[in-house]
């Protein structure tokens, strides 16, 4: 297995502040907007990104290449400390806690109808289980492979693409009026 980020890494471990800043530019985005579809929250978002990095940095010396890719070792991190914190809020808060709520800024007609869209959308990917919510998130919205997406779930690609099958059925089933309605406000 080929990992592009392979003499990155290994100069990270070896202490090269100029790869460590090039690994974060490559990877922060998609770091960010995974954590950012599975916690609903931008600023635990940041926190997760930030940690994923540090550790990242700290895990870069010891590496050993082949065994996975260095960008699959970095979701499954973010999404350890995603599962992380979403237990947390189950255990110490309300059960709709944490579901992010768009700004309802006065705006166009279609502006407004495109924000209860995607609000119904996330809020329809935030009621997905979680293991469910992280398969979508990774192959739809951060489009990795199915092989990588299952390194990342530690699963093999039968079980992943399970939870693709189960996660789609459901978010079909939860926005089907959006489509009968072409708006998705009802």
């Amino acid at each position: 297995m080929s990992d592009p980020d392979a003499d990155l890494v290994r100069r990270v471990g070896a202490g090269d502040s100029g790869a460590a800043e090039t690994l974060v530019r490559k990877h922060l985005t998609r770091i960010h907007a995974l954590a950012q579809r599975m916690l609903g929250d931008r600023a635990e978002a940041e926190d997760v990104a930030q940690e994923v990095f540090f550790r990242a940095w700290r895990e870069a010396p010891k590496w050993v290449p082949g065994r996975a890719k260095f960008e699959t070792w970095m979701h499954r991190v973010a999404l350890n400390l995603c599962y992380d914190r979403l237990r947390r809020r189950r255990e110490t808060t309300d059960p709709d806690a944490g579901i992010a709520m768009p700004d309802p800024a006065p705006g166009a007609d279609e502006m407004w109808h495109a924000q209860q869209r995607s609000q119904r959308v996330q809020s329809a990917l935030a009621a997905l289980p979680e293991r469910q919510r992280a398969a979508i998130a990774l192959c739809h919205f951060e489009e990795m492979s199915q092989a990588d997406a299952a390194a990342s779930l530690n699963l093999s690609v039968d079980a992943l693409e399970s939870l693709l099958a189960r996660g789609r059925r459901t978010l079909r089933a939860s926005l089907a009026d959006m489509k009968e309605t072409g708006r998705g406000h009802g």
